[in-house]
């Protein structure tokens, strides 16, 4: 009788012990998401806060959204960023990212782009305008061949401050060596805007880091970012 009391207290211990080693294990799962979500967040914003332009052999303007042929807010900034770059000598070439799609007429934001440029006094032989990427990994994979191509040794990358950290990784990756420069803010940005911008920015560079190379989620993420 007194084997059987022990077996049964035995057998109610083991399911308690299981449940508290459970919640410890999320809690750790939690306590460490949270942590790689605080980490990735300041080193976001750190190179958000920084101009590292210098002297190189090309600037590369990272493609986002046209609209009938101009360039959304975004990319123009950004090609602004450029212009400024190129009229303080800081490289003799600039290097516009980004296809299109069946809705855009044939139009890219790598073409629209080198109109912008031109528009802008920069001469026709000093873009080279890259038109069939469709998301920041493939813009900085036709990067690396144009820079082979063209025998770039270090290039200016111009683009959203948030998205300067992941561009970063994926050019290291490509085994490029690239100086981040950010685009002038638009205006005010609500916090909610400016949350899911960095969640976007978040998950995108764990994906990166996973090599979670899932292309739907790249170019959702990637829809919501222009």
């Amino acid at each position: 009788m007194s084997q059987d009391r022990t077996t049964a207290k035995g057998e109610k211990r083991r399911p308690g012990f299981f449940r508290r080693a459970l919640r410890w294990l999320l809690a750790l799962v939690v306590l460490a998401l949270v942590g790689w979500t605080l980490w990735v967040r300041h080193q976001i914003l750190a190179v958000a806060e920084q101009d590292h332009a210098q002297r190189a052999d090309a600037i590369a303007v990272f493609g986002a959204a046209e609209y009938a042929g101009r360039p959304s807010p975004v990319l123009h900034a950004r090609l602004d960023k450029a212009v400024s770059l190129y009229n303080r000598d800081i490289a003799p070439v600039i290097v516009t990212l980004g296809g299109g799609s069946d809705k855009d007429s044939g139009r890219t934001e790598g073409g629209v782009g080198r109109d912008y440029l031109l528009a802008n006094g920069v001469p026709f032989d000093r873009i080279i305008a890259e038109t069939q990427s469709f998301d920041t990994e493939q813009q900085v994979q036709r990067l690396s061949t144009i820079a082979a191509e063209n025998n770039f040794h270090t290039i200016v990358v111009v683009s959203d401050g948030t998205h300067l950290f992941r561009i970063a990784l994926l050019c290291k990756r490509a085994g490029l060596t690239v100086y981040t420069s950010p685009r002038q803010p638009l205006g005010h940005i609500d916090d909610l805007d400016a949350a899911q911008r960095m969640m976007h920015e978040i998950l995108s560079y764990t994906s990166v880091r996973l090599d979670l190379h899932l292309s739907w989620l790249h170019r959702w993420l990637e829809s919501h970012n222009n």
